[in-house]
């Protein structure tokens, strides 16, 4: 028999062997919320080609839920105060979804600003990592990227500016919004999940957004007329993708730096182009349902740049106003698109 001496002996022993052993790897389990369905392009080709990797590389100690459609609650809107908030842990958004709050990204939504994607894309993160990041207090964006062409998709056709007047059109952030206003539009804002239902009720006459996500809310059914504009985008439209910041730090420093090689440049480059990439096969659903496909031409398009450049010189005023250099942030977002070699 052990009497009591031995037993706290062999306890006390086991207790500092215990002590001498590595820590347990800490798992950690991040929840992933965005507004478009899971069969979405950026959901299927981006979001989830994201978390997959940093799963993998961590191994499994990294688990990321992945909530589409809203489904923590809320609206599209409210996505960064959730990321803020600590209702979910990681968000994907459209930044002009809180008009204003991030008014520097909006140099990338100035109309006729963007001729590529993955240029555009890289331009941002650049431009987000040196100039942007005070605008994102409490989270840690870790993508920044843009889609592909900006365009029209109405229920009549639209060739020239004076086609505009008095439509109807869904705008996807303020800058398109002032766009759409100077062009004789009625800018109509909403999020991209209720496009559907203000088409079929005749809310709006027509809505801008690439072409990639259209087949995922069935607008080639809901309008019949189409336009897009070679060269520079019509317009673009910025996203991030953001994490809490206080999860972030809280990370362990091995799974902080999975994260981080799994985002920034790099990923924001190929969101950019993965949803550039996505608009030829859906246009392609809207050529055989044999819809009105209108291209304006480069010399054509000059008549609508130079009906929306009161957008810019409205913009710039207005960043003065804040205390922004705004025509320093245009400058320098032409010269690195420029410089992109990708």
């Amino acid at each position: 028999m052990i009497d009591r001496r031995t037993l706290a002996r062999l306890l006390g022993g086991a207790a500092l062997a215990l002590a001498a052993l590595p820590a347990a790897a800490q798992d950690v389990t991040l929840k992933l919320h965005q507004f478009l369905p899971a069969q979405a392009n950026v959901p299927r080709l981006i979001l989830d080609v994201w978390a997959d990797n940093i799963e993998a590389a961590s191994e499994g100690r990294i688990k990321i839920d992945r909530f589409p459609a809203m489904q923590l609650g809320g609206s599209p809107p409210e996505l960064m105060d959730q990321a803020i908030d600590g209702v979910a842990d990681v968000v994907w958004t459209v930044v002009g979804y809180t008009p204003g709050r991030f008014p520097s990204t909006e140099v990338f939504e100035l109309p006729f600003m963007v001729s590529d994607a993955r240029a555009g894309s890289s331009a941002y993160w650049q431009m987000f990592d040196t100039r942007m990041r005070d605008e994102f207090q409490g989270v840690e964006v870790l993508g920044a990227w843009m889609h592909g062409p900006g365009m029209i998709h109405a229920n009549s056709e639209i060739v020239t500016p004076a086609d505009m007047q008095g439509k109807k059109i869904r705008g996807a952030s303020r800058m398109v919004n002032q766009l759409l206003e100077t062009l004789g539009a009625t800018p109509v804002g909403m999020p991209v999940p209720a496009i559907p239902e203000a088409l079929s009720k005749g809310v709006i006459d027509g809505t801008t957004i690439p072409w990639e996500v259209t087949g995922s809310l069935k607008v080639p059914e809901l309008v019949t007329h189409h336009t897009e504009f070679e060269g520079n985008y019509l317009y673009d439209v910025t996203f991030v993708l953001a994490m809490n910041k206080g999860v972030y730090d809280g990370l362990p420093d091995d799974l902080r730096q999975i994260v981080d090689d799994n985002s920034g440049l790099d990923f924001s480059v190929f969101a950019g182009g993965v949803m550039l990439e996505a608009d030829g096969p859906a246009r392609q659903v809207a050529v055989d349902a044999g819809n009105s496909i209108v291209t304006v031409s480069e010399a054509d398009a000059q008549a609508w740049v130079e009906a929306s450049a009161p957008v810019y010189a409205a913009w710039v005023a207005e960043m003065a106003e804040r205390g922004i250099d705004g025509q320093a942030l245009i400058d320098e977002a032409r010269a690195l698109m420029d410089a992109y070699d990708g």
